[in-house]
C-alpha cells in the first residue's frame, strides 16, 4: 500500500479587484502633482556663468522674464516692450503675492537694460528677483 500525500487543489493567486483602485489613485497622483512646461521661448539666450547657484524649491511662485541677445524681452508667450513689463508684471503681482521673478537675460545684454527692466519690476511692486544662471564648473 502506497499512501499518496494529498495537495491542496486551490491555487493561491494575487487578489487583483483593488487593483483599479490603485491603478486611479496613481494616475491622480502623478496629475495632480506634475506641472507642465507652459511658455515657448521666443527669444535666444544664453545664460551667464557663476561659481555658486541656488535652486528654488517652489517653482509655482516664479515667474520668468526673459531678454535674448538681440534685446528683445519676454513674458509668458508674448514679445514685450520696456513700456509694457511693468503693467504686465504688476497684474502679476496683484494674482500672485508672492511672485518670484526669475530673469534669465543673455550674457551679451549690456546692464543699462537690466537695470530699466529692474526699475520697472520696482514700480510693480515685484521686489523678489532671482537671476538665473548655469553652473562654471
Amino acid at each position: 500500500m502506497h499512501f499518496q500525500k494529498r495537495r491542496a487543489g486551490t491555487k493561491q493567486e494575487i487578489p487583483t479587484s483593488s487593483m483599479p483602485d490603485i491603478v486611479f489613485m496613481l494616475l491622480l497622483f502623478f496629475m495632480v502633482t506634475t506641472t507642465l512646461r507652459e511658455v515657448d521661448v521666443l527669444v535666444q539666450f544664453k545664460l551667464p556663468e557663476a561659481q555658486a547657484i541656488e535652486k528654488i524649491e517652489n517653482k509655482r511662485l516664479i515667474s520668468y522674464l526673459w531678454v535674448g541677445k538681440d534685446k528683445r524681452i519676454q513674458i509668458n508667450d508674448s514679445i514685450v516692450k520696456l513700456e509694457e513689463v511693468e503693467p504686465i508684471m504688476y497684474g502679476k503681482r496683484q494674482v500672485l503675492p508672492n511672485v518670484i521673478v526669475s530673469l534669465r537675460v543673455d550674457q551679451g545684454v549690456d546692464m543699462g537694460l537690466v537695470m530699466d527692466i529692474q526699475q520697472a519690476l520696482r514700480k510693480a511692486y515685484c521686489l523678489r528677483v532671482n537671476y538665473s544662471a548655469t553652473l562654471k564648473i
